[in-house]
């Protein structure tokens, strides 16, 4: 039976590192798809969709992070990685102060992960780029945002402590091997 295993965290907790460990072990993973959606938004001329229309914006994440879990449960793998869940997006709109229709926490109930590991905040690897501007102090709040939504849900989280790519890689699977 196929495993579906998000990484959730704010902006900059090595998330993202940790998934590229893990495809570098050969393992089945989905990339987060908000990067894709800035860049798309930036060539269109939009610098900053989810500030300008976060309504659109988190739709066309809805929409990506859905088509990544049914591409997920197509495949064959045992273990899918993903980078961020459903849930992450109504937490974001939720932080934000936005109104959202019901359909945002419809799917998160609809499409559900077996596994939920949370990287904490972490000051010393926090860094900022063109797609991620969130400073350490609204990475702090964001996680709270996105750790009261998935335990809304009902999900377990568990967290990841700090160390190394491969110490972090390696308490996922280490974690994950009891179960299998």
């Amino acid at each position: 039976m196929q495993k579906k295993i998000v990484l959730i965290g704010g902006p900059g907790t090595g998330k993202t590192t940790v998934l590229n460990n893990l495809i570098s072990r050969d393992f089945f993973c989905m990339e987060e798809v908000s990067r894709e959606v800035i860049l798309k938004a930036k060539e269109q001329g939009v610098d900053q969709l989810f500030l300008t229309e976060p309504l659109l914006f988190s739709t066309m994440l809805l929409e990506g992070r859905e088509e990544q879990y049914k591409t997920a449960y197509k495949t064959k793998h045992e273990l899918v990685f993903f980078d961020r869940g459903i849930p992450d997006v109504h937490a974001y709109m939720n932080y934000f102060k936005t109104s959202y229709p019901p359909v945002f926490l419809e799917k998160s109930k609809k499409y559900k992960y077996d596994c939920i590991f949370h990287f904490s905040p972490w000051d010393e690897i926090h860094t900022t780029d063109n797609e991620r501007y969130e400073t350490f102090e609204q990475s702090v709040i964001i996680d709270k945002f996105l750790v009261d939504a998935y335990k809304e849900l009902g999900y377990k989280i568990i967290n990841v402590p700090f160390g190394t790519i491969e110490e972090r890689t390696n308490f996922i699977l280490n974690s994950l091997s009891c179960d299998l």
